[in-house]
């Protein structure tokens, strides 16, 4: 029988476990679910111990389905950001702080008045930002003081993942990046910050290539899960670097990235060498291929649509709700929105940002809301592509996740953000990128080029068509965040 290996995607909302033969098709898969704990405003927190109970029933699964063929490798990707703090005897502290948690605007503040602003995106790529890993654990400093005292290292969600499943703790570049703390052209944790802020780099793991064996099956576990003992484990990558590791999307292909329309919104736009742009507005990571890439977030995309859907118009479908905006017309007769609802990343870095509605009278109908919201997503990925396009250029993304499924929203995204939309033939996610990084990882493939040549190619492209009213209508969008600072 053939040989397999395995991705696992630790997500927000669950974990995803695949296994992938040699000719990159799916053979098995799986997914698990866990909660999510909200103490209080703001907040957003899990159990580590339920990604693990959760991921080793995916794994469980998945190995049941296997029918005689051969793991020959597990490769990890996961939610960026999260900080899992460990004692000494890597026992978890306290529950994990997530990506989306926004109780760290101190320790951002912090972080600047220590480090400048303009030294640390030069260095690491970013500002600071409230949902990285690095406030977060100024934050536990500050306001846990006794279990801050008891952390010996922290670690990343799918590092920590892999710490339990080899009893090694590592990371990688990609998601590595997004701590706060590492040195982008060194791709290791920048020595001269950390002293700055009185943190010692040895809380960090080591950084290994995203293909590297990072540790390897432990003997308990393997049992537990019908996996060989001593399985390679592959360091992987965060979310979004694996999943455009899944699509195909490196620096040795240039001028294509990928726009995701899920809950949030990504742009993402591979480069080879680290620039940033100088003033932060959008992000600088490292990519699993060996470069680096640019990232412009929306977070609430596909999310606003459905903030508008359970609280106006719970009892119609989203394909109704679709055909209600598709009866307005470009530019939802001057309705404007500002999709800021979660805050917003890219560019304005600003978790206290609100959404509104702007130009409503008493002609406009609930098709033309619709449509805003539509559109609103949209200029507001316009905002940061604009922004990447000045650091390197890109002509054509693929399009991924729910709301390009949507053949208004997919051109209506085409024709805003005036560049070429793929609909790529098969999207997998992280777990399959994962997967493609640990064929490279044990030399199913010799590199990661050699690995792309069995993704499917091709998929539904929309070429994009100048549209007067959208361009009026951005104009008009670019002025609401700076107009309605003065409401909050």
């Amino acid at each position: 029988m053939s040989d397999v290996v395995i991705g696992l995607d630790l997500g927000t909302g669950g974990v995803r476990a695949i296994a992938v033969d040699l000719k990159g098709r799916i053979v098995a898969q799986a997914t698990y679910s866990y909660s999510l704990l909200t103490p209080h405003p703001g907040w957003t927190e899990q159990n580590p111990s339920d990604w693990i109970e959760s991921s080793l029933k995916a794994l469980s699964d998945v190995t049941q389905q296997l029918n005689g063929r051969q793991a020959i490798a597990l490769g990890l990707s996961g939610q960026m950001h999260g900080m899992v703090p460990l004692d000494a005897q890597g026992q978890v502290i306290r529950p994990a702080i997530l990506w989306n948690d926004q109780r760290t605007g101190k320790a951002v503040e912090e972080i600047e008045t220590v480090v400048p602003r303009h030294d640390l995106i030069q260095r690491t790529g970013n500002p600071a930002v409230t949902g990285f890993q690095l406030p977060k654990l100024l934050w536990l400093r500050s306001e846990e003081p006794q279990a801050y005292k008891q952390v010996r290292q922290i670690l990343l969600p799918k590092d920590y993942l892999g710490y339990v499943l080899t009893g090694e703790t590592a990371t990688e570049p990609s998601d590595a990046s997004g701590i706060g703390c590492l040195n982008l052209a060194s791709r290791q944790w920048d020595r001269e910050i950390l002293a700055a802020l009185k943190l010692s780099s040895d809380l960090f793991p080591p950084v290994v290539a995203s293909t590297a064996i990072s540790g390897r099956l432990k003997a308990d576990i393997a049992a537990r899960v019908g996996l060989p003992a001593g399985l390679p484990v592959v360091a992987g990558g965060g979310d979004n670097a694996a999943a455009a590791i899944g699509l195909g999307i490196s620096d040795r292909q240039p001028n294509r990235g990928s726009l995701s329309i899920g809950t949030s919104g990504v742009i993402f736009v591979p480069c080879d060498r680290p620039t940033p742009d100088p003033e932060g507005r959008v992000h600088l990571f490292c990519h699993a291929d060996g470069g680096y890439h640019l990232l412009g977030v929306t977070l609430a995309a596909g999310g606003a649509l459905r903030w508008y859907r359970d609280t106006f118009a719970p009892d119609i479908a989203f394909t109704n709700l679709m055909a209600l905006a598709d009866s307005s017309e470009p530019g939802a007769r001057g309705v404007l929105f500002l999709p800021h609802l979660a805050g917003e990343r890219s560019p304005y870095l600003d978790p206290d940002t609100r959404g509104a509605w702007v130009n409503l009278s008493l002609a406009h109908s609930q098709s033309d809301l619709i449509r805003a919201v539509l559109e609103g997503v949209a200029f507001s990925l316009r905002a940061a592509l604009e922004i990447i396009q000045e650091i390197t250029p890109v002509q054509q993304l693929l399009a991924t996740g729910g709301g390009v499924r949507s053949p208004l929203w997919f051109k209506l995204l085409a024709d805003i953000l005036q560049i070429e939309l793929v609909a790529p033939q098969a999207e997998e996610g992280a777990a399959y990128g994962a997967a493609i990084l640990a064929m490279v990882g044990v030399g199913a493939y010799p590199n990661l080029e050699a690995a792309f040549e069995i993704l499917p190619e091709g998929g539904n492209i929309v070429h994009p068509q100048q549209c007067s009213a959208y361009e009026s209508a951005f104009e008009r969008y670019a002025l609401l965040y700076e107009a309605l600072k003065a409401v909050r």
